[in-house]
């Protein structure tokens, strides 16, 4: 009976690890302000702006970068396009800002609220789950580059 029940403990374990990865691979969708003239960005171009490091898209845009306040969104994104896990992003921000090297992105509880504020705000960048078709018609999706 011990047998039987390591095996079923086992299974188990293996489906919460499957469903954990599956949920850590969630896609991310790159929104800009439909006035932003680029398609494409470069990942690198993408970190540089969300971590401070650049303040202009490719074609001269001021860039307004924003972020959600967490969630796995976000976590996929820090850790996917920052190299960074969303403590380091944090801390790395919160540094910025204690020595007047800049300012924190302004941060959002929902992708509804983000996508808003990207569609009102010249320049603005974000990222959420994925556009509706209302969202497509107020923001524009970029496509990443390696």
């Amino acid at each position: 009976m011990k047998a039987v029940s390591k095996i079923r403990w086992s299974i188990w374990l293996l489906a919460l690890v499957g469903f954990c990865e599956v949920a850590g691979a969630q896609d991310v969708v790159i929104v800009v302000n439909n006035d932003v003239q680029i398609t494409k960005i470069k990942a690198a171009d993408l970190r540089a702006i969300f971590t401070g490091e650049k303040t202009k898209f490719a074609d001269g845009t001021h860039a307004v970068p924003v972020i959600l306040k967490g969630g796995p969104v976000h976590e996929v994104f820090v850790e996917n396009y920052c190299d960074e896990s969303p403590n380091e992003f944090r801390a790395q921000w919160r540094k910025a800002v204690f020595t007047g090297q800049g300012s924190m992105p302004k941060t959002f509880d929902s992708e509804a609220a983000l996508i808003d504020y990207v569609a009102q705000t010249p320049g603005a960048v974000g990222y959420v789950s994925r556009l509706s078709q209302k969202d497509k018609d107020n923001v524009k999706a970029l496509i990443t580059l390696k």
